[in-house]
């Protein structure tokens, strides 16, 4: 009898400690004094209320020895309290109380010892302390940090916007990785949201918000394939409610754009060896908290009691022994245990709802024998051969740089591989464990590469402008001088003969003012405007002659501008696969002589091309990494085929990430040379108003500027450049 007793000792205690009177006073009785043997018991339970914390008072036949056993239950709200050695004399399984928080007791004698569980409406702080021979408890809501029963998070609502909201549409998408999403389209971005987790369900409240008639209603969104199940839509007076029912393992996150909320629930995977699932990554311990005091104790006995608060089974090996002594307050209880495991050299390893507690070395021994077991069984399992077709890959390409070298693949000592080109196959022998390691890898890796169409738009402008001034500035004095001659102010003016219209002789004659002469024979100062690309400037003259046609004055003014504007647009575009380079080019190959030391000659060429080179590379989130080459190459005005060739370049290299679809520019050059030049004749050309006859002045401005932009396009096929 005693034996049974104590194997079904810790059933009841997490009974009575989890679900109260109910179900455990429908099914247990007192323990007859005779059944165990005990040196103490209980006689009597007295509570009170005294300066707002409750007091109760546990009676006993004599002082107590030995060191009492706590732990507190977060949800729902209970303290229980082992006291060694004791029975329960009191003849009942409960007590009401009715103090301030406390609701009732529970008393529960297994084997030597009387649990006390005390039912309360919410989390209190308990101190124990023994006076003669009555056990002192005192709870306090003081010091007492009652944790959320829901994880809330909230949207404030807006100063400024409308009083009344309302729901416009309500949606549900599922997205590219399992999520489930919630859209909600709403009047305007104002709207106060109340967003908690209650149990298994997700509620948002939405305040102070209308909801129309057609959208109150329930979505079964099952068929979507995401963790939510239900959606439901009420109106609780000025409220809407939206219940949102997940299964499985998720999480949860919202946010709002403009009068867009999205309610997004995601799939979270089960890690096999943690002990609380679904919970935030981030978050090392998540499980309920509990309080625990001992005072050494046995380490199996403190495991048992985690055990009765979790509902997990719990196995520790024989070799797991000796004593603790802990105090811990509200700690999440796989911190707790991981606390305990610390302390005593030990690990553990969880599998389902069973956790297997060993010391370290013994689980690592174990684990090795597995290993090495699996090894053996490996080495004698026998071989299956397997053909692989490769579709969107070369076998041998597969071949050489996956699964050639056997120290650094997925093949087993044992295995080999063949790569048959012909039909572009991959031939595996070896064990049917690593030929489902092959055929996972080969449906990853085989798979049609996504192409890339780039577009790219050299721009080349120009603008130019350039303007000359110049004048022209003679005096002459012609006089008779034995057989004719003449001189002029500031220059000779050279000895001309004419055929005079009067005498039909020829000789040295003067000119006469009915044949006025404006060549530069008599423009002594010559300084007109320079030509422009092989134009000439315009020219204005003016002649003044004396009566006598003795003396003239000959001016000519000239001047020359012009304005000049270039755009050079050129536009290459190739396509290509993902992570494959490709060059397109367009231009001229010049050619050239070259010599070598001993004479002989021969003719080489030089590319001057337009070329595009790019290797682009698809990031997963959709976006474009591309390693660019752009070349505009012309040959120079000069190009010698004795001593080499003059190539204009315009080069640009550049590694850019560029969004699907989107322009950047990846290069841009502007050069302006601005030049002013004024020839003259010192003194003359400085003086004021005059000097203007006898200087010229070249003028010149021009700009050039090179952009390149690139576009990036995805494609979801291998449809033709176009």
């Amino acid at each position: 009898m005693n034996t049974v007793t104590r194997l079904i000792a810790p059933v009841l205690c997490v009974l009575v400690g989890l679900f109260g009177v109910g179900a455990v006073h429908a099914q247990t009785s007192p323990a007859p004094a005779s059944a165990v043997e005990t040196k103490n018991s209980i006689q009597t339970i007295q509570a009170s209320q005294i300066n707002g914390a409750v007091v109760i008072r546990v009676t006993l036949a004599q002082p107590l020895e030995g060191q009492i056993g706590s732990f507190s239950v977060s949800n729902p709200a209970r303290i229980a309290i082992d006291i060694p050695s004791t029975s329960n004399a009191t003849g009942k399984t409960s007590q009401s109380v009715g103090e301030g928080d406390v609701r009732s007791i529970n008393m529960v004698q297994v084997a030597d010892r009387t649990r006390l569980v005390i039912n309360l409406l919410r989390p209190l702080a308990y101190e124990t302390k023994n006076e003669g021979n009555d056990l002192v408890i005192t709870l306090s809501a003081a010091t007492a940090k009652s944790p959320e029963a829901t994880t809330t998070a909230r949207f404030l609502e807006q100063k400024g916007g409308p009083d009344a909201h309302q729901i416009r549409d309500i949606n549900f998408r599922r997205g590219k990785d399992g999520e489930g999403r919630v859209v909600i389209d709403l009047s305007d971005a104002n709207t106060g949201i109340d967003i908690r987790q209650t149990g298994s369900t997700l509620v948002v409240e939405f305040l102070k918000t209308a909801l129309p008639d057609r959208l109150r209603k329930n979505l079964d969104v099952t068929d979507f394939g995401t963790p939510v199940s239900n959606v439901t839509t009420t109106q609780t007076g000025s409220t809407v409610k939206m219940v949102v029912t997940p299964h499985g393992l998720w999480e949860h996150n919202a946010y709002q754009t403009e009068t867009q909320f999205v309610l997004e629930i995601k799939p979270t995977q089960e890690d096999p060896r943690k002990l609380v699932q679904g919970t935030n990554r981030a978050v090392k311990y998540a499980g309920e908290k509990l309080s625990l005091t001992f005072q050494n104790v046995d380490v199996r006995s403190v495991l048992q009691v985690i055990s009765d608060f979790t509902n997990f089974n719990i196995i520790t090996s024989d070799s797991v022994t000796g004593n603790l002594t802990l105090r811990l307050k509200d700690v999440p209880w796989d911190q707790a245990l991981d606390i305990i495991l610390q302390a005593k050299g030990l690990d553990m390893r969880k599998n389902g709802n069973v956790i297997w507690i060993a010391p370290r070395e013994e689980l690592a021994s174990r684990e090795k024998l597995e290993f090495e077991a699996k090894n053996t069984i490996t080495d004698l399992e026998p071989l299956r051969t397997e053909t692989f077709q490769i579709n969107y890959h070369s076998a041998k390409t597969i071949y050489d740089s996956v699964l050639k070298d056997k120290d650094k693949t997925i093949l087993s000592k044992r295995g080999s591989v063949i790569a048959d080109e012909r039909t572009n196959k991959l031939i595996v022998t070896d064990t049917p464990a690593h030929l489902d390691d092959i055929r996972r890898m080969l449906g990853e890796i085989d798979i049609p590469s996504r192409q890339v169409i780039i577009e790219s738009q050299i721009v080349e402008a120009e603008d130019s402008f350039q303007k000359n001034i110049g004048a022209k500035f003679g005096i002459s004095q012609n006089k008779t001088i034995g057989t004719g001659g003449s001189y002029s102010v500031g220059g000779s003016v050279a000895e001309t003969t004419y055929q005079t219209p009067y005498t039909g002789t020829t000789g040295a004659t003067y000119k006469t003012a009915t044949e006025p002469d404006l060549n530069s024979d008599v423009l002594n100062w010559a300084n007109s405007a320079a030509a422009i690309s092989g134009n000439t400037a315009g020219q204005v003259g003016l002649t003044l002659l004396t009566a006598g046609g003795t003396a003239m004055i000959n001016l000519e003014l000239s001047a020359l501008q012009a304005d000049g504007r270039a755009r050079v647009v050129s536009r290459p575009r190739v396509m290509t696969a993902d992570q494959v380079e490709a060059v397109i080019e367009q231009g001229t190959e010049i050619p050239y002589q070259t010599a070598t030391s001993s004479g002989a000659t021969s003719i080489s060429f030089r590319k001057a091309n337009l070329s595009l080179k790019v290797k682009p590379q698809i990031t997963p989130d959709g976006r474009v990494m591309m390693h660019l080459d752009v070349n505009k190459d012309t040959p120079s005005s000069t190009v010698s085929t004795s001593a080499g060739i003059a190539i204009d370049t315009k080069h640009v290299q550049s590694d850019v990430l560029v969004d699907n679809g989107g322009t950047v520019i990846i290069g841009g050059i502007f050069q302006q040379t601005n030049t002013r030049y004024i020839y003259k004749i010192p003194f003359f050309g400085d003086l004021p108003l005059i000097g203007v006859f006898f200087r010229n002045t070249t003028q010149s401005d021009d700009k050039t500027e090179l952009m390149i932009f690139i576009t990036p396009k995805i494609v979801a096929d291998q449809a033709a450049l176009r």
